[in-house]
């Protein structure tokens, strides 16, 4: 069946508006990365751009975040997560509640000798991430659909990330069991967590509370750095 003329126009002008804003993130990313403490490898921007693009057009479907300005989630998904880059810890990283594959899949960009196991039990969020692997051809990224409780993989993990869960006891107690001896939980929070990092399960430590600047992002982070207590 052949396109009619007006179908014709608007893909073009489709393919027109997707290179723009491709172009347009593209640029944005190239201005802020060189803002980070750190390095990433060359490519790295473009394989942020398309992860953006995927993430715009799966979410008017499966409502993966709120964030809805491509712009938006150059800083609040992409810098606000591989800004805790220099934190990690080891080549076996977890990341529990994972949703849209934050922070797992940036980081898993910039981080091509690590090996990122992403965790979620919602079907439809991880059927996204899943996509997002296999679009962006990262050969160092493990899917898993399952509750925290359930999951009993082979060998423990050297750091173990969290972006969006509850409290850090909560969060303690649901990663204990998945965390090597030497290893350490970085947990992303907004503002200074006072009330959470008075109450902790006993045999873990607060190793310190990192104040992080994202750049392009006037917002409040800290990274609460826990380990088991040895």
């Amino acid at each position: 069946m052949s396109l009619s003329r007006n179908q014709k126009r608007f893909r073009h002008k489709r393919s027109l508006d997707e290179a723009t804003d491709a172009s347009a993130l593209q640029q944005m990313l190239e201005q802020l990365l060189p803002a980070l403490p750190f390095s990433v490898p060359a490519g790295s921007a473009s394989h942020f751009v398309q992860f953006i693009q995927l993430l715009h057009k799966w979410n008017a479907a499966y409502n993966l975040t709120s964030v809805r300005d491509m712009k938006l989630m150059v800083t609040r998904h992409i810098l606000d997560s591989i800004v805790i880059n220099p934190y990690l810890h080891g080549q076996q990283i977890l990341d529990v509640g994972s949703g849209a594959g934050l922070p797992g899949i940036p980081l898993a960009i910039i981080n091509p000798e690590c090996y990122f196991t992403l965790l979620d039990s919602n079907n439809k969020k991880t059927r996204f991430i899943q996509q997002a692997v296999t679009e962006l051809g990262l050969q160092n990224v493990t899917v898993i659909t399952e509750r925290i409780e359930n999951f009993h993989p082979d060998q423990r993990f050297d750091t173990v990330t969290a972006r969006a869960y509850s409290a850090i006891e909560n969060l303690i107690a649901g990663v204990a069991q998945l965390l090597a001896a030497d290893g350490v939980i970085l947990a992303m929070k907004g503002t200074y967590p006072v009330a959470e990092l008075e109450v902790l399960p006993d045999g873990y430590r607060i190793e310190r509370v990192e104040p992080l600047i994202v750049p392009g992002l006037d917002a409040e982070r800290h990274l609460v750095m826990i380990r088991p207590n040895v």
